[in-house]
């Protein structure tokens, strides 16, 4: 028999995994031991389908499905009848240590003794509870107990846990930082923590000698490079913003805050209030990019771009305004600005259109720049993702962006030159600038801030850097070492696993050595293209999104291969092994199957 079907035309990612996944579940099938399994899969995967998919998609791959199974129903067997629940009930309650029966054994708030460990364990043991896993967890509506963490007392009850679960044969993992989420505590120096690329720029008019010390961004800044790159006139010459006029329907006194130049004022938006501003000029304004930098408050509703022809008003874009959770766990730019790319629009009236707007905040600043920028760029660079746990596949996919035909008004990547050896030991810049106007970027890392969480006060930290197998060594060598070094070998033999609860620290987007792994695994500089993370075009629009891309994929490759991997070997030279939850739901700037496919353990909760 042959079967033909034809492919929906928005063919992605998810249309390849679920063909993938079908034809694996063919196989699977045919031996009827596992058939039962695949008969849930096959239910969840309907599921699936119908919630991520386009209608039309949908009933298109559950037809797939459908028929795969109706050809293989012969093999799916109806179960055994012959076991009686009286067997089942009495398995259930008398459970044999042939099954393994595991438990999370959270450690609360440091309400912990030696006593108690004792009897949680024999407690397990006739419950029939051969695994355990140790969590610190601190808060969660617990008050604080007596022991703290790290105390020799706690030391003391974590021996007196070791020793007993040893005797019991109870085996033991230890959460590997305190808290669930996920690797961190007070031992990791901002130099080893999680961190991403900041920068701060001046320009300089050439020919002149600099010799002076660079802005910094902040007083955590830890030094990458510099670049600079000979601006052309009229991208030095953005007044956008200052060719243009603003009135608001309904009328707003606060609306001109807008376009002041001052990010202190703002233009406070209302619940449930739609509001539409006009932009006007007294002649035409060559318009290519929106720029919204919101307030430092929570702010989610729809934007809607128009610009005013004879017959009216043309939309030229719809876009969503979100930044309505300011956790760093979903980016490390809480605020960042909203940037969208329209085609060069010339006009001296455009409308932006306000409207559901669900979380009332406020506008610091609108530009509608005459200069390019990359679209979304603090969201493809990591600085700010999305803002709940649970994006679906499509949230970190954006459409392609309008060509520039000026090219004047991009970088040419040839052109930006990296100067960092004209920065002394002193950390000054001694540089001849040559002719021109020049930009000049000072790159450095700065932390993001993450911490482990929720963790005691004593067990409270920065989150390691996912991104450096250097740096989770240290971290396993100050907690699960320090268990190693002060607990006898004999009192620990059950101790066999260190665990990775589920990913909820947020991105990342640079690290120690970052460039020269990237030039290593893509074979061009990232130097050049470092401006587009401030949003400035490199080479094209398009080029600039591919050099994001990149970036985004060596973050998740060292999430699975430095991070996930790292722990487990050096968990691996301690006859450890690595227990993870294959998944993150706060800020997850990685690949599930990869990320979990270098622990030796994944688990789910449900």
């Amino acid at each position: 028999m042959i079967l033909k079907f034809r492919f929906p035309k928005r063919y992605n990612i998810l249309t390849i995994e679920i063909i993938v996944f079908i034809f694996t579940l063919v196989a699977e099938c045919l031996n009827c031991s596992i058939c039962l399994s695949s008969r849930q899969k096959f239910l969840y995967l309907m599921n699936l389908i119908d919630m991520k998919l386009k209608k039309s998609e949908s009933l298109f791959f559950q037809s797939f499905i459908f028929i795969i199974f109706l050809l293989l129903s012969g093999c799916i067997p109806s179960g055994n009848s012959e076991i009686s629940f009286d067997q089942i009930e009495e398995v259930f309650t008398n459970a044999p240590d042939s099954i393994q029966t595991s438990a999370y054994w959270y450690w609360m708030s440091d309400n912990v003794s030696k006593e108690g460990v004792i009897k949680d364990l024999q407690a397990m043991k006739k419950a029939g509870i051969n695994r355990a896993f140790i969590g610190n967890i601190g808060g969660q509506g617990v008050s604080y107990g007596p022991v703290k963490m790290f105390t020799d007392e706690w030391w003391k009850v974590l021996h007196t846990a070791l020793k007993t679960a040893t005797e019991l044969d109870i085996e033991i993992g230890i959460f590997n930082s305190p808290g669930w989420s996920q690797s961190g505590g007070p031992w990791v120096s901002k130099e080893q923590s999680m961190r991403y690329l900041n920068s701060a720029e001046i320009v300089l008019t050439g020919p002149m000698n600099y010799d002076d010390f660079l802005p910094v961004p902040d007083e955590d800044f830890q030094f990458v490079n510099v670049v600079a790159y000979k601006m052309n006139p009229q991208v030095l010459k953005d007044d956008g913003q200052k060719k243009f006029k603003v009135i608001a329907n309904p009328a707003r006194s606060d609306a001109p805050n807008v376009i002041d130049g001052k990010v202190e004022t703002e233009l406070v938006l209302r619940n449930n209030q739609s509001l539409t501003l006009d932009f006007t000029a007294v002649e035409n304004v060559s318009v290519k990019t929106l720029y919204i930098k919101p307030s430092e408050k929570k702010i989610k509703a729809i934007g809607e771009l128009l610009v005013k022809e004879s017959n009216g008003f043309r939309s030229l874009k719809k876009f969503e305004i979100d930044r309505s959770n300011s956790n760093i766990h979903v980016g490390f730019d809480p605020y960042a600005p909203i940037v969208i790319s329209i085609p060069a629009t010339h006009s001296n009236h455009f409308r932006l259109v306000i409207d559901t707007v669900t979380v009332p905040g406020a506008l610091a600043e609108i530009n509608l720049s005459t200069v390019p920028m990359v679209e979304r760029y603090p969201e493809k660079s990591l600085a700010k993702m999305f803002q709940s746990p649970l994006p679906y596949w499509d949230e970190y996919m954006w459409e392609p962006q309008p060509e520039i035909e000026n090219e004047n008004l991009v970088i040419n990547p040839d052109s930006v030159i990296n100067i960092t050896s004209y920065k002394t030991a002193d950390g000054k810049l001694v540089w001849n600038v040559p002719e021109g106007s020049w930009k000049v970027i000072h790159f450095g890392m700065t932390s993001t801030g993450q911490r482990n969480a929720p963790a005691a006060p004593e067990g409270n930290g920065l989150e390691t850097d996912k991104m450096s197998k250097e740096h989770i060594e240290s971290h396993f060598d100050a907690y699960m070492g320090e268990v190693i070094r002060r607990i006898p070998a004999e009192d620990r033999k059950t101790w066999k696993v260190v665990v990775q609860d589920s990913y909820e620290t947020g991105g990342q987007n640079w690290t120690d050595g970052l460039a020269e792994d990237f030039q290593s695994k893509y074979g061009y500089d990232p130097v050049p293209f470092l401006p587009v993370l401030k949003g400035q075009v490199v080479g094209s629009r398009d080029q600039s999104d591919r050099f994001l891309w990149d970036l985004r994929r060596i973050v998740a490759d060292k999430i699975a291969y430095d991070y996930v991997a790292g722990l487990r070997e050096v968990s691996h030279k301690h006859g450890l092994t690595t227990w993870l939850e294959t998944y993150g739901h706060w800020g997850f700037p990685g690949e599930f199957l990869q990320y979990g496919g270098q622990s030796d353990e994944v688990s789910g909760e449900f």
